[in-house]
């Protein structure tokens, strides 16, 4: 019997050996052919740790090794794959199983609770910058001088550039995130506290103040952007490693709950024709701002004296400021991720001329700000739904599928977005026709929605939480900055491709004067001063969204969807680099 056992115990040794030996062999076949990655069933994050006689064989087969060189991983041939997975797969989607079926624990809903007052206090400076005060502005500003103020928004894209100072520079006594955060909340307060002291003097002849407007809104954006940083990488160690995929639910509640308030929920009460056929009372721009000053510093309170941060595990990586820097562009230069940066940089071109251009057209042809503010209101618990489920489809072994799938609709709503200004009909619309714009509302930010949850699950999946705030600032920046940078060419390009005239009769004869453009009240006041009417005879509107949406349909068939199933074979550890 005692031989037997001995027997049956060596014969499984064999097995496993042959099985670890395949998969070893496997690999170093493949790291000859620089075209391809490795691919691991294993998507849960790995641990740095060496590999060892007690190390898991499923962690030996994506685990390598090589004294101080850079760790580069190779795509395996599918009969490599099966033949390194055999025997091991099944274990490993019983793993993942079990970590889907395990509850969220009491600390984790906690964690949670406070990431969404976190990102609801970043998303109310973001709403004003980003939606309400443009459409505040629209009426006396032209598209060219919009764009000069949609600079504000930059910061929030470009945040990269002093990532490493945050994550880097931090008291122990106070705590690595809050030492950010506490400080960045309290001059986001300061700084609507004097935004509402003079918006009456900003606000009432615009066009004349337009840099400083655009200069106090992007520090405002500038402080926000600086406190995302820290909270991010906060996310990594408030949750629990089975429950990191929700740090992308609580920011798409958080970011769209201060969002929305600011632009929807803002723009409607701020409307004196709303306020009285609803019967509320009117807000006003500098009443709003004093309120949400008073929850920056009350928010601020609390984190000071009443939360403790837990310390975050210690390392032998140099976290210093050139250390990091370092960092990131080692980590750049992996080749995955800079075929990540290429989808981030170009992939949300193909519907950019709908987001930065489409509901200021619309305002333009007579939709009410209210009516607008209305829509989109009634989309937001769409919004949040969708977010719940975006984050539930990213937790299996293909991150990026809802987020490749939800492209095409969202290209197809930007078209159709363009075909509903051109068809516009004239003021009052129908109430049929206003239901059809709130079905598309809530269609169009749905397939948006699930794009953000899923990248930014994809992202917390891949981060390395020894320089989380960094790698995941690294990785959103180029996410944002993709949405970012066309907005002002765009803008530019509407006013560029349009040919405005003012047409003038004098002695029974029209007379047509070449006009710079007829969409702001400076513009049409210039032509009313000469006797004339502004009339827009091509609207660059058309052109500039024809040209996102070709690029867009080529860019996703050619570039994006072959990259990013590839991108999602790849285990967290070829997202690693090696820290010295």
């Amino acid at each position: 019997m005692s031989a037997r056992r001995k027997k049956s115990k060596s014969s499984k040794a064999n097995q496993l050996e042959k099985s670890s030996s395949a998969a070893d062999q496997a690999m170093r076949k493949s790291s000859s052919d620089e075209s391809m990655a490795v691919s691991s069933s294993l998507n849960t994050s790995i641990p740095r740790t060496p590999i060892t006689s007690r190390t898991p064989v499923s962690s030996r087969m994506a685990m390598l090794e090589d004294g101080d060189e850079e760790l580069e991983l190779n795509l395996l041939g599918d009969q490599e794959r099966r033949q390194a997975r055999q025997g091991l797969e099944r274990e490993e989607e019983e793993d993942l199983a079990d970590h889907a079926k395990r509850p969220v624990s009491s600390k984790d809903k906690r964690a949670m609770m406070l990431l969404c007052v976190l990102y609801l206090i970043q998303g109310v400076p973001l709403g004003l910058a980003l939606g309400s005060v443009p459409f505040l502005l629209k009426d006396h500003l032209s598209y060219s001088q919009l764009a000069t103020f949609a600079l504000s928004s930059y910061p929030y894209s470009l945040k990269l550039l002093w990532s490493p100072i945050v994550d880097s520079i931090f008291s122990p006594y106070i705590g690595r995130r809050k030492s950010w955060i506490i400080p960045m909340q309290l001059t986001v307060g300061s700084v609507m506290l004097y935004i509402s002291l003079n918006v009456q003097r900003l606000m009432d002849n615009p066009e004349n103040h337009v840099n400083e407007l655009t200069f106090v809104f992007t520090s405002l954006v500038l402080i926000s952007a600086t406190q995302d940083i820290a909270v991010d990488g906060w996310a990594l160690t408030l949750l629990s490693h089975e429950n990191l995929s929700y740090a992308s639910t609580c920011q798409t509640i958080g970011l769209n709950t201060g969002y929305f308030a600011s632009f929807t929920v803002f723009l409607a009460f701020n409307s004196v024709e709303f306020s009285e056929k609803w019967g509320v009372p009117h807000l006003t721009l500098s009443g709003y701002l004093r309120f949400w000053s008073i929850i920056c510093y009350l928010v601020t309170f609390w984190l000071l004296f009443f939360k403790k941060e837990d310390k975050e595990p210690a390392t032998e990586a140099d976290l210093s400021i050139k250390g990091v820097y370092k960092t990131i562009w080692a980590i750049c230069k992996l080749k995955h991720v800079q075929s990540l940066i290429v989808i981030h940089f170009f992939g949300k071109l193909g519907f950019a001329a709908n987001e930065a251009a489409t509901s200021l057209k619309m305002v333009e042809k007579g939709f009410k700000r209210e009516e607008l503010a209305i829509a989109v209101l009634i989309d937001f618990p769409f919004q949040i739904i969708g977010g719940y489920l975006a984050a539930s489809w990213s937790r299996g072994d293909r991150p990026l599928r809802p987020w490749i799938w939800a492209f095409w609709p969202r290209l197809g709503f930007g078209l159709m977005a363009t075909f509903i200004v051109y068809y516009f009909p004239t003021p009052p619309i129908s109430n049929g026709f206003f239901v059809f714009l709130i079905v598309h509302t809530v269609l169009s930010s749905f397939s948006s929605t699930v794009q953000f949850v899923g990248i930014s699950a994809f992202h917390t999946r891949i981060s390395d939480p020894l320089i989380g705030g960094t790698y995941m600032t690294l990785l959103n920046t180029f996410t944002n900055l993709g949405g970012t940078w066309p907005k002002w060419f765009i803008l530019k390009g509407v006013d560029a491709f349009s040919v405005a005239t003012c047409k003038v009769v004098e002695a029974g004869t029209e007379i047509a004067v070449k006009a710079s453009e007829c969409v702001s009240e400076h513009g049409q006041a210039t032509c009313r001063e000469i006797g004339g009417t502004c009339v827009t005879e091509t609207d660059g509107y058309y052109i500039i969204s024809a040209g996102c949406f070709i690029f867009g349909i080529i860019f996703l068939v050619a570039y994006i969807i072959p990259t990013a199933k590839k991108l999602q074979e790849l285990p967290p550890l070829a997202w690693r680099v090696k820290l010295s």
